[in-house]
């Protein structure tokens, strides 16, 4: 069985998680403090008990606001996740991973087994034990492929729990408890949904923790890198479209919303960085293209600040992130202008050959173009590239120093000297360039450098969960197939008939696997006389179980029986008492349960009324019957669910 990581082994990441779930803990005790002083506050009319109430209000109010202040420092811990290469990669942003209480299934989901499926639910301790130890081991998985294994097997084994035992019209009486990933306030619903949800939510934060830790100074860890936030972006955006009314913040559509929108600049910001690790960066148009890759880094960060600026985000999302976007988008937006004055001081004026690729590259480079003389004579003079390549420097310090003053006014990020040292070097190598190419006899005044346009050479994309990469087995099989045997399905109490074989047989046809079904009852036949009807599933032959059985198998064990007659257990599910109520469940079980492939298969008429598709098997040599019975003495080779009389 699956394993999560062992929560004790103390790495600094779980000791991140344990310090996480500590603080929820608090937070859940004063929340709890306070529900209670807000009730007792409106309650009262004596006025002292209302001054003491209030003073405690406040006290619990300040002493939240210091624990969510400490979980937001716990949050921006980016460090933790990050690699351990000696190279310096920028900082990417984690997620940590939601956290939920304990949960004991085992009375709930024994009493539901007694009482909707009419088995022992002491039978199937062994498979509820199992359910709750995958839950446990899905709450800290690890981070790599295995952990992601075991949170897809744990999401895809809901969907068996769901079908099996929650009813469209009852609950269960069971409240998931999951605290909110950013401000650790619990919230507990008992819809499935918020089960499912929350473990998605964990299957992209799961993926955010393996792309922060890529080594990022290699191809391969760059790549996988973008693998791991683009499906942490897919796993937010089928969350936003496939959950709706999450009862805790991070799941609101408007935080979804913006996650995905950060894992989207996290996958360009590592693009950019493969484009510096790939091209030869002495060529003109290769440094015009980091340039424009740049301008698009700073394009998706400074969406993603809007983003986070929104009313219903603004207050939640921790100042820390907020203000490493606006950092980046600052950042970025200088390195494209210094790449562009690189392009343009570094690289020797194009020689004939060359100036027509140019001239086209740099036409579509600025977002407006440049004052001064045509494209042509631009790039062909070494002055004039001197003086465009200069304005782009200055407009890059301008833009340097911006994005250092901002990460100097968050006191956590001030804490992360990777950052400081990423924006120091840039600022320095844009100096340093600056005073190499200012002539003290310089008099004309530096214009203004346009923008660059942004343009990428790999689009970030959103790549969906594929759930059905991890295959799982329902644990409950025993309880016979879901077409059948689900929580809305409800069916009369199981019934045990004796039939002795008369000489035309039993009297009546049979259809379909996995229950086989009583498809027609002959008036005045045996079965008739026993008490079977039309639209009775067979679960057992002489006490042996046949839910799961073929068709085949249960004519075999008909077949097998002597004088003694056969003991035969039927269900009769409710609403099926009469054919044509047949042919509506059965349209109902097979665009409901996806296991039957179309009504036709279930509907009696279409199948009586093609005698091809009736083989008609009838045990007793003396046929009586109508021309019909022309199959009667064909061997049993019914194929797949045709009907079989006897």
């Amino acid at each position: 069985s699956q394993q999560g990581c062992d929560p004790f082994a103390q790495t600094q990441r779980s000791k991140l998680q344990h310090r996480r779930a500590r603080i929820n803990q608090q937070i859940n005790k004063e929340m709890r403090m306070r529900a209670g002083a807000e009730n007792l506050f409106r309650a009262t009319s004596n006025h002292k008990v209302k001054e003491t109430v209030a003073l405690e209000l406040s006290y619990v109010n300040s002493n939240l606001q210091l624990l969510k202040e400490e979980l937001e420092e716990l949050n921006s811990s980016m460090d933790v996740y990050q690699n351990d290469s000696e190279s310096i990669s920028v900082p990417m942003i984690p997620l940590g991973l939601k956290e939920t209480k304990e949960l004991d299934l085992l009375v709930p989901l024994k009493d539901f087994i007694s009482e909707h499926y009419g088995e022992e639910g002491v039978l199937f301790e062994k498979e509820i034990r199992e359910f709750m130890e995958l839950r446990q081991a899905m709450r800290t998985p690890s981070r790599n492929e295995a952990g992601l294994e075991l949170l897809m097997e744990y999401y895809n084994q809901l969907y068996f729990l769901d079908s099996r035992f929650f009813p469209p019209t009852k609950t269960l009486g069971i409240f998931f408890h999951w605290y909110d990933s950013l401000t650790g306030v619990p919230s507990h619903q008992r819809a499935l949904a918020f089960e499912k949800g929350s473990v998605l939510f964990n299957l992209g934060a799961l993926h955010t923790q393996i792309g922060a830790r890529q080594d990022r100074a290699s191809l391969p860890g760059l790549n996988q890198a973008i693998d791991a936030f683009q499906k942490a972006a897919g796993a937010f955006n089928y969350l936003k479209e496939n959950f709706s009314n999450a009862p805790s913040l991070d799941m609101s559509a408007a935080s979804l919303t913006m996650l995905v929108r950060l894992m989207v600049a996290q996958v360009q910001e590592c693009v950019f960085e493969k484009m510096t690790l790939l091209r030869a960066q002495n060529d003109f148009l290769a440094r015009l293209q980091l340039a424009q890759e740049a301008a698009r880094v700073e394009d998706v960060y400074s969406l993603v600040h809007q983003t986070m600026s929104q009313p219903h985000v603004k207050d939640y999302v921790p100042f820390s992130w907020t203000t490493m976007v606006q950092v980046k988008s600052e950042h970025f937006k200088a390195l494209s202008h210094y790449f562009a004055a690189i392009a343009l001081c570094e690289c020797p004026a194009p020689s004939d050959a060359e100036l027509l690729e140019q001239e086209k590259a740099f036409l579509q480079f600025h977002v407006t173009m440049p004052e001064g003389p045509s494209l042509r004579v631009l790039l062909q003079d070494p002055e004039e590239r001197r003086k465009l390549g200069k304005a782009h420097l200055k407009k890059a310090i301008m833009k340097h120093e911006e994005a250092m003053r901002i990460h100097g006014l968050c006191k956590i990020l001030r804490k992360m000297d990777i950052l400081q040292e990423v924006l120091s070097f840039a600022h320095k190598r844009s100096l340093s360039k600056y005073s190499e190419i200012d002539h003290e006899e310089d008099f004309f005044e530096t214009g203004e450098a346009p923008d660059i346009h942004p343009k990428t050479h790999q689009k970030p994309e959103i790549k969906s969960p594929n759930f059905s990469q991890v295959k799982v087995t329902d644990l409950f099989h025993r309880l016979g197939p879901l077409s059948v045997f689900s929580a809305k399905n409800k069916w009369y109490p199981a019934r045990r008939v004796h039939l002795m074989r008369g000489e035309n047989g039993f009297g009546f046809t049979l259809r379909g696997d996995s229950p086989v079904l009583i498809a027609g009852v002959i008036p005045g036949g045996c079965a008739a006389e026993a008490g079977l009807k039309e639209g009775d599933y067979i679960i057992s032959v002489n006490g042996k179980d046949c839910k799961w059985s073929k068709h085949a198998e249960v004519v075999q064990l008909l077949k097998s029986t002597g004088k003694e007659g056969v003991d035969i257990g039927v269900i009769t599910l409710q609403g099926s008492e009469c054919p044509k109520a047949v042919d509506r469940k059965a349209a109902v079980m097979s665009s409901g349960s996806g296991m039957l492939k179309s009504n036709k298969e279930n509907s009696r008429k279409s199948l009586m009324n093609s005698k091809s598709a009736s083989t008609l098997l009838v045990w007793s040599k003396k046929s009586k019957r109508s021309k019909k019975s022309t199959y009667s003495g064909v061997p049993f080779t019914a194929v797949g669910d045709n009907e079989a009389m006897y």
